[in-house]
């Protein structure tokens, strides 16, 4: 009889989160969510819906993971990346710590997930498709033409492409279309089944991610031998390429909280106040005013502000890469 192991990455700095979200504190660890983190809710989403726990982070967030599940008596697998080597890399760890016919659900640690029912029918239905061999993603029935999340185009549960994220114009022909789903980044499969898989497509991935788990101690994984393997994404290195892939089409609320857009939308949802005009004030109960504003999100922290209309959410990126490039302590 197989184990279902619920995988939990953890890697990623979320920097159209700045100020917010820094290396010291990413996104997933940031208790801004009715006074849990992203991290929290997702172990405890899936807790019951699995035999075992696994997480694959790195050594600058490990102690901030060790905390929260040691606050919740969980007990897991840890998995130390000496050095991030992207989603293919830390997945193919996971595969290689588990057992052949071992059932894998990889999740990111920084999404909101709502709705219970659907959420657990959808789990349900990919163990199923897992078990028979295939390598299976989640794909979210749109709600609007957003151009922050790539797509899936399916036929059914067949995948016949997976899309980056669009421009607004090809955002709404993919909503008219009817056949396309939000690419959540959630997968679920056989141990065995993606390592193959992985061998197949990307084998000096495969060959350099075995080498370096077999050299793991205590999960603690090797720099020198990790700088070998190739950073390339699960996404192209077996997601577009393998024959095996089908989709779970949902429609539980979902969203990557990559932008203060979706924050803003998720915080007003939950009850976050706004002004008349639509304005946000994030981190201080300090009484604020906005004056000739709409739509306006000021985020304030005790060493950096920033004020952004809620459509140029995507742009704080580009704040983000100005400070690393001068090598600000700012993101610290």
């Amino acid at each position: 009889m197989y184990s279902i192991t619920h995988v939990i990455l953890t890697g990623g700095v979320g920097s159209r989160l700045w100020p917010l979200s820094r290396k010291c504190q990413p996104k997933q660890y940031l208790e801004i969510f009715g006074g849990q983190s992203l991290f929290e809710m997702t172990l405890e989403r899936n807790k019951n819906l699995v035999n075992a726990i696994m997480v694959v982070g790195n050594c600058d967030n490990t102690h901030l993971s060790k905390n929260i599940l040691d606050k919740s008596n969980t007990s897991y697998l840890n998995i130390i990346e000496s050095t991030p080597r992207n989603t293919a890399a830390a997945i193919a760890f996971a595969a290689l710590a588990s057992q052949p016919d071992d059932i894998l659900i990889v999740t990111p640690s920084d999404h909101i997930i709502e709705d219970d029912v659907a959420y657990k029918k959808a789990i349900k239905e990919a163990i199923d498709k897992a078990s028979k061999g295939f390598i299976v993603t989640f794909g979210i029935v749109p709600t609007k033409p957003e151009t922050g999340y790539g797509y899936i185009e399916r036929n059914g549960d067949d995948v016949i492409s997976f899309r980056e994220k669009p421009n607004k114009e090809t955002a709404i022909d993919f909503i008219e279309r009817g056949d396309f789903l939000w690419n959540s980044g959630i997968f679920c499969f056989k141990a065995s089944v993606l390592l193959e898989e992985l061998k197949k497509y990307v084998p000096d991935v495969y060959a350099k991610s075995k080498s370096v788990w077999e050299a793991n101690v205590d999960g603690k994984l090797d720099l020198n031998l990790s700088l070998n393997i190739p950073s390339i994404s699960i996404d192209y290195a077996v997601m577009e390429r393998s024959k095996k892939i089908k989709v779970v089409s949902t429609e539980f609320i979902w969203s990557d909280l990559g932008s203060f857009e979706s924050v803003y939308d998720y915080l007003v949802s939950s009850g976050h106040p706004i002004d008349e005009n639509g304005n946000m004030v994030i981190g201080s109960s300090v009484y604020s005013v906005f004056i000739g504003l709409k739509n306006t999100i000021f985020v304030t922290t005790s060493t950096a502000n920033l004020i952004l209309q809620k459509e140029n959410s995507q742009d704080v990126k580009t704040i983000y890469t100005f400070l690393e490039n001068q090598d600000s302590p700012l993101l610290n």
